[in-house]
């Protein structure tokens, strides 16, 4: 079957605002923004001003101040997208034509008939390109369409469930997992996941789950591309790891709503630590994703890039560079620099609910810098009529706060298991829509 995929990207729906925002530097201009080279479009990360503080979503890179919610749309919001997309993650390419997705094999017996596996391949690129192998679990004592939890995970969909029928990856593979011998995954390390995304919890109450081994869009490697970025457009888009990422993760929903077992205005986007940075870039850009869960996402997606607290944009980039684009190294020493900060990001998926997730020893992901981000993207929310974080204060370990924009912290430190499934649960009971949905809305 194909599917239809989503619009262009970011940078090609946010032109025309940023072609207006360019003019409003240069009245008298005649130059067309389409035709000036992508380095020229913005200043110099050293002509940039220095801001301290978190700079204020509100006001354009002009010092234009966001009066109205029509501004905000269609202005400010690309505005931050595009300026994510130069300064921070790269531009990924547009979203393919079509999505084709073949089930290769399904069980309507699992977790003892309580739920429908498939394993659906997902071509989203050229002969050649890297495919998605996406596992998805269905409830079956349901009276329509799932709620659905997508995400990325790290050792594999066989890592997943106690099931021998559920194909491992081919691609290289991280060496501290269980199971995997020189990069490459084996039967040892079946099942041995579990516990960390804890499906059958999330099917006994109702929802779905849709995941894919990371390496089937990027293998998480410094030193070499063996993903999709080198047979898509190669040279011309500077995208980091973590944007191909996210870009896989939307070719997913790209399947997931035309599934008719899946509720397609009901798409909640998870991700623990770097893959919780990917879930909060893919689901801001994404409208068609409807709740946004970063857990333990850190520097680089649900922190502030100005703190002190925990890592730095230099150390992240320093030991991971291929995340991000070539542009963000520049910030290394000067993060006071960014025209924007996390909580611009947080504040693009305004105003649909956006809940990060903590654990008191993980101090290198500077949790109380993640409550900080939230609050202030709690004006964009407030403008645009929802509510966003209903807590003056970080909340005591294992209290959720449950408003649109939520926060949760517990004892432990750096993983994601049963516990942490709870808690998104419980936010998500809240904040999905409670009615199925027949449509979607394009990114």
């Amino acid at each position: 079957m194909s599917t239809q995929a989503a619009p262009a990207s970011g940078f090609r729906r946010a032109l025309s605002a940023l072609i207006l925002t360019f003019m409003s530097f240069f009245p008298m201009a005649t130059i067309s923004l389409a035709e000036t080279p992508p380095e020229n479009r913005f200043p110099e990360v050293a002509k940039l001003p220095t801001q301290v503080d978190l700079p204020d979503p509100l006001v354009m890179l002009n010092g234009t101040r966001v009066t109205s919610k029509e501004q905000w749309l269609r202005a400010r919001r690309p505005e931050l997208i595009v300026l994510f997309e130069h300064y921070m993650y790269g531009h990924a390419p547009p979203a393919p034509a079509s999505v084709a997705a073949v089930i290769e094999r399904q069980d309507y017996q699992l977790f003892g008939g309580k739920a429908t596996k498939k394993e659906v391949t997902l071509t989203v690129g050229p002969p050649g390109c890297p495919k998605i192998h996406l596992l998805l679990i269905v409830p079956n004592a349901r009276k329509g369409p799932a709620p659905v939890f997508l995400g990325m995970n790290f050792c594999g969909n066989h890592a997943l469930l106690e099931d021998p029928t559920v194909a491992p990856p081919t691609s290289w593979m991280y060496d501290k997992y269980p199971g995997v011998k020189d990069h490459r995954a084996t039967e040892a390390g079946r099942g041995s996941q579990i516990d960390v995304w804890a499906i059958e919890q999330s099917i006994d109450r109702g929802y779905a789950v849709a995941t894919f081994y990371n390496g089937d869009v990027d293998p998480d490697r410094p030193d070499v591309r063996e993903g999709i970025q080198k047979h898509l457009t190669p040279g011309k888009y500077d995208w980091g790891t973590i944007a191909a990422w996210a870009w896989g993760l939307q070719r997913a929903v790209d399947y997931l709503v035309t599934n008719n077992d899946i509720d397609r205005a009901r798409i909640a986007v998870v991700g623990h630590s770097r893959l919780g940075k990917t879930a909060l870039l893919a689901g801001a850009f994404d409208k068609r994703i409807a709740l946004i869960i970063a857990h333990q996402a850190g520097c680089g997606g649900s922190a502030p890039s100005r703190s002190k607290v925990g890592e730095s944009v230099k150390q992240i980039n320093d030991h991971f560079p291929h995340w991000f684009n070539r542009k963000f190294k520049e910030f290394n020493g000067q993060p006071d620099r960014l025209p924007f900060d996390q909580h611009c990001l947080v504040a693009i998926a305004a105003p649909r609910p956006v809940l990060f997730t903590n654990a008191i020893e993980d101090v290198w992901a500077n949790s109380a810098g993640q409550f900080q981000v939230l609050q202030a993207a709690d004006a964009v929310y407030r403008f645009l009529g929802a509510s966003g974080i209903d807590a003056m204060e970080m909340p005591p370990p294992g209290k959720l706060v449950d408003s649109q924009l939520g926060y949760h912290i517990r004892a432990g430190g750096h993983s994601m298991g049963k516990s942490d499934w709870l808690v998104f649960l419980e936010f998500a009971d809240k904040h999905l829509p409670k009615e199925t949905g027949a449509s979607h809305e394009s990114p």
